[in-house]
């Protein structure tokens, strides 16, 4: 039996799993990231995340603002990148001043 032969068992295209069409929705992105830079803003001067969850943020914000127009994703990572450098700045005032 040839590998052509064997191969056919699985059908034309083989074992590769059928293409899906995946568009995100764009509102819960931005419910989701405004949700993120609110809990930023809130917090006056103790990071409200935990080290895993900011590493996590720093990785996936940049990824997610890709599906947004360019103007918008560009807004989204300066404030996102203008809160993480105020809550440093505020917890290292903190620990100087302690």
């Amino acid at each position: 039996m040839s590998f052509d032969a064997q191969s056919s068992l699985f059908g034309e295209g083989g074992m590769t799993p059928p293409r899906r069409n995946i568009t995100p929705d764009l509102d819960a992105i931005r419910r989701r990231l405004t949700g993120l830079l609110d809990t930023l803003r809130a917090a006056e001067s103790e990071m409200p995340l935990s080290e895993r969850d900011l590493r996590m943020w720093q990785t996936v914000l940049p990824n997610m603002t890709k599906w947004l127009p360019e103007d918008e994703a560009l807004c989204m990572r300066s404030s996102f990148a203008s809160e993480l450098e105020r809550l440093s700045l505020a917890a290292r005032a903190g620990i100087s001043a302690a």
